[in-house]
C-alpha cells in the first residue's frame, strides 16, 4: 500500500493547484478589467501605477502575521477563509459598478483588500506542498505554481479584451466568482495534513509576536538562508524595475501593437519556462540551476536595451521570462526542502515581505530615475551623448535602455557575487533536509495513516 502513497499526494496537490489555476484566472480578468476602468476614468498612468502599490503594500505589512498564522492555524481552512473573503470583496465591488457608484479610491481599496486577503493565502499554499508531494518532485510543483501564473497572464488579458467589450465590468467579475467557486471547490474536496512538530518550530512557539519574527530568526540563523534571501531581493529590484520600464521603453520608438508583441512573447516565455520545469524539476543541485537561469536572465536583460528595436525587446522577454520559472523554481524546492514543515508560513511570509519591500521601492523610485537622471544623460546633446550613445544611441527611450542593460549588467554580478559566497554556493550541502525523503516519510507516516487531519 506504501508503494503508492507518493502517488495520492500528488493527486492531492494536482487537485488544489487545479483549482488554484481556475481561481487566478478569474482574478486576472478583474485585475485587467479595473485597470481599464481607471485607466478610462482618469485619463492617467499615475492611478493605474498606485493601484499597483496598493497591491504592493500589503505583502510588506502584513506578511509576518499571515506567516504565523499560516503555522499556527489550519492551512486548508486559511485558503477556505482567503478564498471566500476574496469573493466577497469582488462582489461589492460589482454591486457597486452595477450602480454606478464605484469611484477611483473603492477600487483602490478593493485592491488593498484582495492583496491582504492573498497575502494570508499564499504562504498557507506554499507551505502545504512541501506535505502533499515527495522531495524529489518538489522542483516539477515548483514549476506548475510558475505554471499558474504564465497560465493566467496569457489567458487572462486576451479573453479580459473580449468579454469586456460584450459583458462589461460587471460581467467579468461574475466570472471571477464563478473562478472562486471552483477554487473553494477543490479546497472542500481534500485535505491537508498538519505538519510535523519539530524542534525549531517550538523554538518560535509563543506570543503572536514572537511566533511573526520567527520566520526571520529562522533566516537570519541559517547563513545560506540569509544569503538567499538578499540575493533575490536584489534580484527583485532588478527584475521589477525592468518589468514597469518596458512598457515606455519600447513605446518610446514603436507603437502599442509592437508592445502587445513584446509582451505575448514574455508570456510565451513565461509558459515555456513553466512547462519546462514542470516536466524536467531542474538539476540535480538545484542551486547550480538558480545561479546558471539568474546569469541568464541578466544577459537577457542586458540585450533588452541596447537597441530600439521590437524584435530585439520581444526576443529578450522571451528568453528572460522562459528562465525566471527555471531559477525561482529551483531556489523554491531548496527553500521547501530546508525549512522545518511548521515554519514554513513563516519564513515564506518573511521573503514575501521582503518581495513587497522591492516592488515597493520599485514603484517609488522607477519613474524618477529614468524621466530625471538616464533619459537626460541620453537625450540629444546629454552628457553621456557623445560616448555610450554612439553604442545605445540618443533621444527618447535611450536612457530607459541605457537603465534596463545596467539592471542586467547589475543581475549577473549579484549572480556571480553569489557564486563566489560559500554559504550560498554550498547551501544544499552544508544545510541539513528539514524534510524526509520518500520512504522515510512513508514509513513514518504509514502507522499513523488513520490519523485525523485537517
Amino acid at each position: 500500500m506504501t508503494r503508492y502513497f507518493p502517488l495520492a499526494k500528488l493527486r492531492v496537490f494536482a487537485v488544489i493547484w487545479f483549482g488554484q489555476v481556475i481561481s487566478m484566472i478569474g482574478s486576472g480578468l478583474t485585475a485587467f478589467a479595473l485597470g481599464v476602468w481607471l485607466y478610462e476614468r482618469t485619463g492617467s498612468v499615475t492611478p493605474y501605477a498606485l493601484n499597483g502599490l496598493a497591491y504592493t503594500l500589503p505583502m510588506l505589512l502584513l506578511s509576518p502575521v499571515a506567516g504565523a498564522w499560516a503555522d499556527r492555524y489550519d492551512r486548508r481552512r486559511t485558503m477556505i477563509l482567503s478564498d471566500c473573503g476574496a469573493a466577497v470583496v469582488t462582489l461589492v465591488v460589482a454591486l457597486l459598478a452595477r450602480t454606478g457608484s464605484l469611484s477611483v479610491w473603492q477600487v483602490y481599496a478593493a485592491t488593498a483588500a484582495l492583496a491582504a486577503l492573498d497575502v494570508f493565502q499564499r504562504p498557507a499554499y506554499m507551505a502545504s506542498i512541501p506535505l502533499l508531494v515527495p522531495k524529489e518532485h518538489l522542483g516539477r510543483t515548483a514549476g506548475m505554481v510558475s505554471l499558474a501564473g504564465a497560465t493566467s497572464s496569457i489567458l487572462a488579458p486576451a479573453f479580459a479584451g473580449v468579454l469586456l467589450i460584450h459583458i462589461g465590468l460587471e460581467g467579468i467579475i461574475a466570472v471571477d466568482l464563478g473562478t472562486f467557486l471552483v477554487a473553494l471547490g477543490t479546497l472542500l474536496a481534500v485535505r491537508i495534513p498538519r505538519p510535523p512538530a519539530t524542534a525549531a518550530g517550538q523554538a518560535g512557539r509563543g506570543s503572536f509576536v514572537r511566533e511573526a519574527l520567527a520566520g526571520w530568526a529562522y533566516i537570519g540563523a541559517r547563513r545560506g538562508l540569509l544569503a538567499m534571501t538578499l540575493f533575490f531581493a536584489l534580484l527583485n529590484l532588478a527584475e521589477g524595475m525592468s518589468n514597469v520600464l518596458r512598457t515606455p521603453l519600447v513605446l518610446s520608438f514603436t507603437s502599442p501593437a509592437s508592445l502587445g508583441s513584446v509582451m505575448s512573447a514574455a508570456g510565451v516565455g513565461a509558459l515555456i519556462g513553466s512547462l519546462t520545469m514542470s516536466a524536467w524539476g531542474g538539476p540535480r543541485r538545484k542551486m547550480v540551476g538558480v545561479f546558471a537561469f539568474t546569469f541568464l536572465a541578466g544577459a537577457f536583460q542586458l540585450l533588452s536595451g541596447l537597441a530600439p528595436s521590437a524584435l530585439l525587446v520581444a526576443v529578450a522577454f522571451l528568453g528572460r521570462y522562459v528562465t525566471g520559472p527555471l531559477f525561482s523554481g529551483c531556489s523554491t524546492a531548496i527553500w521547501q526542502a530546508k525549512v522545518a514543515a511548521d515554519l514554513q508560513g513563516r519564513v515564506f511570509a518573511a521573503t514575501t515581505a521582503i518581495r513587497g519591500l522591492c516592488l515597493s521601492l520599485v514603484y517609488v523610485m522607477a519613474g524618477p530615475l529614468a524621466d530625471r537622471i538616464f533619459e537626460p544623460l541620453l537625450a540629444v546633446g546629454g552628457p553621456l551623448a557623445p560616448t555610450v550613445g554612439r553604442i545605445l544611441g540618443t533621444g527618447a527611450g535611450r536612457g530607459i535602455g541605457l537603465l534596463m542593460s545596467l539592471l542586467g549588467l547589475l543581475a549577473m554580478g549579484v549572480t556571480g557575487a553569489g557564486f563566489a559566497y560559500p554559504r550560498l554556493r554550498l547551501i544544499e550541502e552544508e544545510l541539513p533536509d528539514a524534510i524526509p525523503t520518500t520512504r522515510a516519510a512513508e514509513a513514518s507516516r504509514t502507522p499513523a495513516r488513520g490519523q485525523a487531519s485537517s
